[in-house]
């Protein structure tokens, strides 16, 4: 995919920082100067500050439930507890109580997390270092099993939304661990994964321009949006949800972009390459319908393929004008510095809708 490991890992963060705008705030602003040649590196560093972070504004804690045996009264007295005690000629009362505990989820997986990364050998021991002192004061959190945790079912709230960054980190890391032959150990892929990257790949496209253009420019609208199904007597019983990666309008024009994040570009058939048909048919589909939606209007729909460039020779760079509607293939060179990512991404603005973006 990339040709400069270490502009790629960069860019890697600056990704991150637009998908989760806290790493642009000034605790994370020394990562942005640091040159780092394996992902394993870059997020160490990030949980390093970030975990420092949250210590300084003190642990997310939980109500846990208790019963145990005690001296003295807590909470509730628990009567069959307490009658078994008496029965067993024990001084005790058994007691019901809640108590407010770091031991919970979003803690424990921090600390698994953190001592994940703290077996590989590719993290530098400047970060292992800071990690091991930030971990003994997480001496009242458990270690568990991270395989078994299910990232998609965290709920966040205004008490550990500060959580959100640093346990997408932890599941960027999880999900892209491989057990090794001895068992019970893991070990870290030297890099993310296809599926890992393309979620990132598309959360990025979309804060950029949400950040940059949605909350700079009056009218301009980024987002991830829904187009309904344009049908004739309104049956849509069992039809797949067009969910957009990213939707753009501004004035009397939208732009659908499909962000698509693969190793390889085109598809190969009795030595032929053309596009992943699949993605062609769901951006022309999305075009189409979200038109009909709008028929009558004057507004114009377009569509566009952004698929992040590769080392493939042949590099799209194609306009299709199809019933009426624009639909691009372009690509986004992420083993660049940034500021030409950003101008690629600014262009695209500026062809659609010709809107200049001026860096502040």
């Amino acid at each position: 995919m990339t040709k400069d490991r270490s502009i790629f890992i960069k860019n890697i963060y600056y990704m991150l920082s637009y998908a989760f705008t806290i790493l642009k705030q000034s605790t994370y602003e020394t990562i942005e100067k640091e040159p780092f040649d394996n992902i394993n590196n870059l997020f160490a560093a990030i949980l390093a500050k970030g975990i420092g972070r949250q210590l300084k504004q003190g642990l997310y804690r939980e109500y846990t439930h208790r019963v145990e045996n005690r001296h003295v009264v807590r909470g509730k007295i628990n009567m069959p507890g307490t009658m078994k005690n008496r029965l067993q000629h024990r001084l005790a009362v058994t007691c019901d109580y809640g108590e407010l505990s770091e031991d919970n989820l979003l803690n424990q997986i921090l600390k698994s997390t953190v001592i994940l990364l703290l077996k590989q050998k590719d993290v530098q021991d400047k970060y292992k270092a800071e990690l091991k002192k930030e971990m003994l004061l997480f001496s009242n959190v458990a270690e568990i099993d991270l395989k078994q945790v299910r990232f998609s079912a965290i709920r966040f709230q205004r008490n550990n939304r500060t959580y959100q960054m640093l346990l997408a980190i932890s599941q960027l890391l999880t999900e892209g661990s491989l057990l090794t032959t001895e068992p019970g150990e893991y070990r870290l892929m030297g890099f993310l994964d296809g599926q890992r990257m393309s979620r990132l790949y598309e959360k990025f496209i979309l804060e950029y321009y949400a950040q940059e253009f949605g909350q700079r420019i009056k009218g301009f609208s980024a987002r991830a949006s829904q187009i309904p199904w344009q049908l004739d007597d309104g049956f849509d019983a069992r039809l797949p949800i067009m969910q957009t990666d990213i939707t753009l309008t501004y004035g009397g024009q939208t732009l659908i972009i499909d962000a698509k994040y693969y190793e390889r570009i085109w598809q190969s058939r009795f030595d032929v390459e053309t596009f992943h048909s699949g993605n062609l048919y769901q951006i022309f589909t999305y075009v189409k319908n979200k038109d009909a939606a709008v028929a009558g209007t004057g507004h114009q729909v377009s569509g566009m393929l952004l698929y992040a460039k590769t080392e493939e020779d042949i590099v799209p760079d194609n306009v299709y004008h199809m019933s009426g509607n624009q639909i691009s293939v372009k690509t986004l060179d992420l083993n660049q510095e940034f500021p030409k990512i950003a101008d690629q991404l600014d262009s695209i603005v500026k062809d659609h809708f010709g809107i200049l973006q001026r860096r502040l």
